[in-house]
């Protein structure tokens, strides 16, 4: 293709390679994750094929078709969860019908692509970032606790299957009846080797590592066959119409799609959020600006591709696409090697691949859980504005016991109804406070003209206007990331910022620390109420920016930028 660049081609084949095979035991792990609500001896070959078939497809075309430079796409949390769910069901509304489950699923998959492909025509892109911060943190903690709720019974050696609630009631019995030993010292010695290896060395992907030693470990343990993946096919996969085995005699395919409408268009929102989160990542590691509506087309073409062999549906997977950039990838090549290092794979190891242990990659997915869940916010949650808190908890618990979609669903509606009457409050505010602007401690913004000549040429002023809150922080994420490299110091000037709320404050907290890393120094200018206790409590200040750095009026602020010896 004539956009696919050969200038960084060296990079771009040691990053897809690298991004290749990070990707491997993550593919197998959530293939395995989604088929295990099947309660069948074929679920972990079955499932391991998925992961790897969808990684393939979903990894090549939407590299090739895509608006994201060096984004790597494939299997990833939140796809799968809402993946297991409709083979779960299917599975046991067909009564055990492995063609219907793998049929459904296809079709899922295919609806997902068409529906991203319309995202992208229709230019839905730039709504995903009006999603505030508690909902996504909320959201993205509930998916990393299913994922390690689920990988316990695995990991303990036990068969496990149900909605969340089944699983977490059911867990103490299901150990009083007796796990495995073997499984368990398996699975956390994976988990160990995760952790610890990188302190190390971290040019060898740990999850790897893991996977190779633990497996060498069981085949010399000699553990059962049923604790295993199983036999995968070593060949080409093959549209689900021509899969040898499947039959589609007696299946009803009008109430085929009537299952799988609704699932695609929850993979297909999934997967539009998880991807377009992961390209504004990818900009801010190599400093360009992807095309989020061709972006959601080129994911699109490759979930529909991958539902059509029969593959797990995906997104931009956060993890590979880093790894992919520190490695030298750059450009949309990188995915396309990646997904061809798969290939080569499941054509050439296929038959190595039946020996790796269920426990070793319940322990991959436990740390991948583990990575996905918000620290950051559970550890602000007391210090955040309620209202914030009250979101994130609602989510987090209605995405854990319900579902994905309601969970994004309600919280968008709580956050809405609450920044409304944050809008309100405002509003009523200003028209109290017109008699006071002759009490404001600093004057107008022509108050700027008292800064010396000789060093105007090494300050950046940048004047923000308004509340800084989830609906404007994408133009504020470009405007702070436009400063010159040129300038000395960068004056934040708040003085008009009436509001910030928790997507604002980390959107801050990123801006300032980027700034620090380029060796420019942050100055900032504060005087309404709000924004200040949230840069306090929050310990913006004095951790992020120092306190002595901070201003109350601009005519502080000059003087200080005097006395520096310049």
């Amino acid at each position: 293709m004539a956009f696919i660049s050969t200038k960084n081609i060296k990079g771009d084949i040691f990053g897809g390679i690298t991004a290749g095979i990070v990707a491997l035991p993550l593919a197998l792990a959530f293939g395995i994750q989604a088929f295990s609500g099947m309660d069948s001896p074929q679920a972990s070959s079955i499932g391991a094929m998925a992961g790897l078939t969808g990684a393939i497809m979903l990894g090549f075309f939407a590299s090739l078709f895509g608006g994201t430079h060096s984004q790597i796409s494939g299997p990833t949390g939140p796809m799968t969860v809402v993946a297991a769910q409709l083979i779960a069901a299917q599975w046991q509304m067909s009564s055990g019908n492995l063609s219907a489950v793998l049929i459904t699923m296809a079709m899922a998959g295919l609806f997902c692509g068409l529906f991203q492909v319309l995202f992208g025509i229709i230019r839905i892109g730039k709504y995903i970032r009006y999603i505030p911060y508690p909902v996504l943190s909320g959201f993205m903690s509930g998916i990393g606790i299913i994922i390690i709720l689920q990988q316990i019974y695995p990991l303990l050696g036990l068969k496990a299957g149900g909605d969340m609630l089944h699983l977490l009631v059911n867990l103490p019995q299901s150990i009083a009846q007796g796990f495995s030993l073997t499984a368990l010292l398996l699975g956390l010695g994976t988990i160990l080797i995760i952790v610890l290896f990188p302190k190390l060395t971290t040019k060898v992907p740990s999850t790897l590592v893991a996977l190779i030693v633990m497996t060498v470990v069981a085949v010399v343990a000699g553990i059962p066959e049923s604790m295993t993946i199983g036999n995968i096919p070593s060949s080409l996969p093959l549209p689900f119409f021509a899969k040898q085995g499947l039959d589609l005699t007696g299946i009803d395919f009008v109430q085929v799609l009537s299952h799988a409408v609704l699932p695609g268009l929850t993979l297909a929102g999934l997967g539009s959020i998880d991807t377009l989160l992961t390209s504004v990542v990818a900009d801010n590691i190599t400093k360009t600006h992807h095309n989020s509506n061709k972006e959601l087309v080129g994911q699109g073409i490759g979930n529909a591709m991958a539902g059509l062999f029969c593959g797990l549906p995906g997104a931009g997977a956060t993890m590979r696409t880093v790894v992919n950039v520190k490695s030298g990838g750059r450009t949309q090549l990188s995915g396309m090697v990646h997904a061809c290092l798969l290939l080569a794979i499941v054509l050439g190891l296929g038959a190595f691949v039946k020996y790796v242990p269920l426990t070793v990659l319940a322990g991959i997915l436990i740390t991948v859980g583990w990575g996905i869940i918000d620290f950051k916010g559970f550890k602000d949650l007391l210090k955040i504005p309620r209202a914030d808190a009250v979101v994130l908890i609602t989510v987090l618990v209605i995405t854990i016991f319900v579902d994905l979609l309601t969970a994004v669903a309600v919280g968008m509606i709580i956050a809405c109804v609450l920044f409304m009457k944050r809008a309100g409050d405002l509003v009523e505010g200003s028209y109290s406070s017109q008699e006071m602007q002759a009490f404001d401690k600093e004057s107008p913004w022509h108050d700027e003209k008292g800064l010396p000549e000789n060093i105007l040429h090494k300050i950046y002023i940048q004047r923000l206007n308004g509340p800084i809150f989830f609906g404007s922080i994408t133009r504020f994420q470009q405007v702070m990331h436009d400063i010159p490299d040129n300038v000395k110091i960068v004056i934040i000037r708040m003085r008009l910022v009436n509001f910030m709320d928790q997507s604002g404050l980390y959107a801050m907290e990123t801006a300032v620390k980027d700034l620090q890393a380029r060796g420019i120094k942050v100055l900032m200018t504060i005087i309404q109420p709000q924004p200040m206790y949230m840069l306090t409590k929050m310990k913006f200040i004095p951790e992020t920016l120092p306190k002595e750095n901070t201003f109350e009026t601009f005519e502080q602020c000059t003087e200080y930028l005097k006395s520096l010896d310049w």
